[in-house]
């Protein structure tokens, strides 16, 4: 129990060390939406703690025992009860964590060549590593983009809060009034009587492409629409795209080290990985590979991976080490994107505040230009 409770203070400090800002640690959370397998955190948390327990000489049945009491949620205790149950009734780890239907194939096989080759704490220890790095890919891409969409919403809501409320009340003073307003006056009094004949419309039709969109999600047409109108936005694209093949690299590593076959661990990596320009490049990779392609020749022909990133592949595969080149490359894109994210943070901040700033003081200049024409023409 030594080794969970130095986890738990570890996990605790990189808490307490991280942004203080409420917003930003509500973003952070690693979220996950019900029924299928369980969230990378808690994956990174039992591996972590069943390496430990391994590793300090207790056996599998015992450390799962050990791990099911700690648990603090039921949906944790039944996951691991019933891998308990499994393993209890003579099934290996990976055999019950199969039959569990929580987990993926990679971490199945990669568990399996663990027991077969008697390093299953060692794989365990680098599947743990694989979620930390994932869940920190994914909070760089959440962080990045966290900020500029929370500022453009409350621009959006400040904006439609005042041509939806505040300008038509001008408006009625204006008519009563009468005279001949300021062209931008016009223009702002006309924008918001359009808005307030068709936002019923546009939420209407807003919310129809939310929900046909969320119910089409995991559709190939999907997927391979939606990855590509986010590669085509300026920067955010890059950086999505960068963010991916750190994720790809970290699965091959870890796949790799575990002494999965090649092809193999391209198959499981094609049904692991959700950024739709790797998978479908995956697919034809494969077939190059089984006819005895090499790898690095292969991925050149796909403009997804960088030239840089084949040339290091291609010295991996000529030295033997491919695990450690695929875990150079994670590292140096997870680092690249980290760097991108706190630049264009630093970089838009100031430019939404100045958006914001200049719509909402337009609007307010519009609808208090004649209120001063009209005082100026009584004085």
């Amino acid at each position: 129990m030594s080794g969970i409770k130095i986890n738990t203070i570890q996990k605790q400090k990189e808490r307490s060390s991280s942004k203080s800002n409420s917003i930003q640690e509500l973003l952070n959370k690693d979220i996950s939406f019900g029924s299928g397998a369980w969230s990378d955190a808690k994956k990174e948390q039992l591996y972590a703690e069943l390496a430990t327990l391994l590793k300090a000489g207790l056996d599998v049945r015992l450390s799962l025992e050990m791990l099911s009491d700690g648990q603090t949620t039921k949906k944790g205790k039944d996951v691991l009860s019933t891998i308990l149950d499994l393993v209890i009734s003579g099934d290996s780890l990976s055999e019950a964590i199969r039959k569990s239907d929580k987990f993926s194939s990679y971490e199945y096989y990669s568990i399996k060549i663990g027991e077969e080759t008697g390093k299953l704490s060692h794989v365990l220890n680098d599947l743990a590593v694989y979620y930390k790095k994932r869940i920190k890919q994914k909070r760089q891409v959440v962080n990045a983009l966290a900020y500029p969409v929370i500022v453009l919403c409350t621009a959006f809501g400040a904006i439609l809060f005042m041509m939806y409320f505040i300008v038509p009340m001008f408006a009625d003073v204006f008519k009563r009034f009468g005279g001949d307003l300021p062209e931008i006056t016009k223009i702002i009094i006309s924008i918001s009587e359009g808005l307030m004949t068709y936002f019923p419309i546009f939420a209407l039709t807003m919310g129809s492409v939310i929900i046909i969109a969320y119910s089409q999600r995991h559709k190939p047409w999907f997927r391979k629409g939606k990855d590509r109108v986010i590669s085509n936005i300026p920067f955010f694209g890059e950086l999505y795209r960068k963010s991916s093949l750190a994720q790809f690299c970290s699965i091959m590593s870890l796949l790799v080290s575990a002494k999965i076959h090649l092809l193999q661990a391209i198959e499981l990596t094609e049904k692991i990985i959700s950024y739709y320009p790797i998978q479908s490049a995956l697919q034809e990779i494969k077939e190059d590979v089984l006819q005895g392609k090499p790898f690095y020749k292969s991925i050149s022909a796909f403009k997804v991976f960088d030239k840089k990133m084949v040339s290091l592949i291609k010295v991996g595969e000529e030295v033997n080490q491919l695990e450690s080149f695929f875990e150079k490359i994670a590292e140096q894109y997870s680092d690249e994107v980290d760097h991108k994210t706190s630049v264009m943070g630093n970089f838009i901040e100031p430019l939404l505040l100045i958006f914001l700033g200049l719509v909402v003081g337009t609007v307010l200049i519009a609808m208090y230009l004649p209120m001063f024409k009209l005082s100026s023409s009584f004085g």
